[in-house]
């Protein structure tokens, strides 16, 4: 599994505006829906009630907010890189400016699960993050995501 299979170019944002972690998921769900054709707010829904389960921020201002959604037919990625870090409630309480959030088929177990550790082990990358927060161009950012994830798996 490579993360090109899981996000596309189109699924890649640079924001500057989101004050709340409520505002970040209708965003993201957003996003999902224009780009993926899910309905944004079963999108939104189901990514607020993974969170209310306990916080996806994993630290050094990163963030992997996940969902099932029922009727997917493959794991899809959005990835947001903020231009002002948010307080997201994080394992190391900092706040994150490098979100990738997944949703995936209800049923899908192992898959889920794959492109989770896939992306976590993208983010926990130094070098991809310092690549991340350094450029603005959304055609660059989905480049480093994807080039060079392949490249170091």
């Amino acid at each position: 599994m490579e993360l090109s299979s899981i996000i596309r170019p189109e699924a890649i944002r640079l924001v500057s505006n989101v004050t709340s972690k409520k505002r970040l998921f209708q965003d993201l769900g957003e996003l999902a829906s224009d780009v993926y054709g899910v309905t944004h707010q079963e999108a939104i829904d189901a990514l607020m009630d993974r969170e209310s389960l306990g916080p996806t921020g994993v630290g050094k201002g990163i963030a992997l907010p996940h969902a099932r959604l029922p009727g997917l037919k493959e794991v899809i990625g959005v990835f947001f890189r903020l231009e002002k870090p948010l307080e997201f409630d994080a394992v190391d309480r900092q706040p994150v400016d490098l979100i990738f959030a997944l949703l995936a088929p209800s049923e899908s177990g192992v898959e889920h699960l794959k492109a989770l550790a896939l992306v976590s082990r993208t983010l926990r990358d130094a070098s991809i993050c310092a690549k991340l927060r350094s450029n603005v161009d959304e055609a660059t950012l989905y480049a480093v995501l994807t080039e060079l994830a392949s490249e170091a798996a």
